[in-house]
C-alpha cells in the first residue's frame, strides 16, 4: 500500500515510517523543511514538500496515495495560545484529504485525543471507545473523520493518551511538565493530585496506527492506551525525585499561573479503557509503562 502520513518526520511519525516500510508498504511523508525531507528520504520513504495550510497539495498527495495517517497538528500555535486557529486548520486539512477519498474505499486513519472525553465523557467510569463528544474542539475532527465512513472512506479516528513517552518524544506533554518543575523548583500535581492520566509508549502507539490502517473497520474510535490511568501525582513524583526537586501541590486556582497553557488539563481525571481496540484489532502493548520510562535519562538529559 502507498501511504500518505502528515507528521511523518514528527514523534509518532519517526516509529510508524519504519513500522509501514517493515510491514511492506511505500511511505510518502509531508515534509515542511529541506531537514524533514532529507529525514524521510534517508529512512527509506518519499517526500512530498508541503504543509497544512496547502490544502491542494494534500488533495494531491492523498488522491495518489492508497491510503491516509493524519498525524501532524499545528503544535506550535497551541502552544503559544492560538488553540482554536490550529483546530480549524487540522479541520480544514481533514476535509481536504477526505475529499480526495471520497467513494474509494481507501482508509484514512486520523488522531484525537483522550482528554476530550475529560470534558464531555462519563465521570462515573473508564472512557470507552463507544463514548463520544457530540462537538467541540478536536471533537469535530474526530467526528468528521468517522462521518468518513459515510462517504465511502474506510476511516478510523486514534484517540492517543496525553503522554505519549518513550526516547522518540522530544516535544510532548513529559518534556512540558519536566520545563515547568526546573523552572518553578517544584514538580506540582493539582490538589490532591489523585486525577489520572492515560499515557502509551511511542512504539505501541505507531503499531496500532499501522493495524488502523490495515484492518479498523469505517467509522471506527480506538484509544492508544497502554497504562489506563496513572495518578498524576505519581507522575509529578517521579520528575521531582529525577531532579531532584519537591514534590507539592498546586491549588487548582493557581493551576493557570504555575503550569502555564497546561493549567487547564493537569488536573483533569482522564481514566481510559482500551479493550474495545485490543479485541477489534488484537493490538497488545508490549513496552513499557510511563513510570518506568520516566525513569530513564532520556527525559532528563
Amino acid at each position: 500500500m502507498r501511504v500518505f502520513v502528515t507528521g511523518a518526520s514528527g514523534h509518532i511519525g519517526s516509529a510508524l515510517v519504519p513500522e509501514l516500510l517493515g510491514n511492506g508498504h511505500q511511505v510518502v511523508g509531508l515534509a515542511r523543511s529541506d531537514r524533514s525531507a532529507a529525514a524521510l528520504v534517508a529512512a527509506g520513504a518519499e517526500a512530498w514538500r508541503g504543509d497544512l495550510d496547502d490544502l491542494d497539495g494534500l488533495r494531491a498527495a492523498a488522491a495518489a496515495a492508497d491510503g491516509v495517517v493524519h498525524l501532524a497538528f499545528k503544535h506550535e500555535a497551541m502552544a503559544t495560545g492560538d488553540y482554536l486557529g490550529a483546530i480549524a486548520d487540522d479541520l480544514k486539512a481533514i476535509e481536504a484529504m477526505g475529499a480526495a477519498l471520497e467513494g474509494t474505499g481507501k482508509p484514512f486513519v486520523g488522531t484525537g485525543g483522550t482528554l476530550m472525553l475529560a470534558f464531555g465523557g462519563p465521570k462515573d467510569r473508564p472512557g470507552t471507545e463507544r463514548d463520544a463528544v457530540t462537538g467541540g474542539p478536536r471533537a469535530d475532527a474526530e467526528n468528521t473523520v468517522t462521518g468518513f465512513a459515510e462517504r465511502g472512506i474506510r476511516s478510523s479516528v486514534i484517540r492517543l493518551s496525553p503522554l505519549v513517552h518513550s526516547s522518540l518524544d522530544h516535544h510532548g506533554f513529559a518534556h512540558q511538565l519536566i520545563g515547568i518543575a526546573r523552572a518553578t523548583g517544584v514538580s506540582g500535581y493539582v490538589a490532591d493530585g489523585a486525577n489520572r492520566w492515560p499515557a502509551v509508549h511511542t512504539l505501541d502507539a505507531a503499531r496500532l496506527y499501522l493495524l488502523a490502517l490495515e484492518s479498523a473497520p469505517a467509522g471506527s474510535r480506538l484509544h492508544g492506551v497502554a497504562d489506563e490511568g496513572v495518578p498524576f501525582k505519581d507522575i509529578a513524583e517521579v520528575i521531582g525525585s529525577r531532579l531532584g526537586l519537591p514534590t507539592a501541590s498546586v491549588d487548582p486556582r493557581d493551576a493557570g499561573e504555575h503550569f502555564g497553557f497546561l493549567g487547564a488539563l493537569v488536573g483533569l481525571d482522564n481514566p481510559t479503557s482500551n479493550e474495545l481496540t485490543r479485541e477489534l484489532l488484537g493490538w497488545e502493548p508490549t513496552h513499557e509503562g510511563l513510570i518506568a520510562d520516566l525513569t530513564h535519562g532520556h527525559y532528563f538529559d
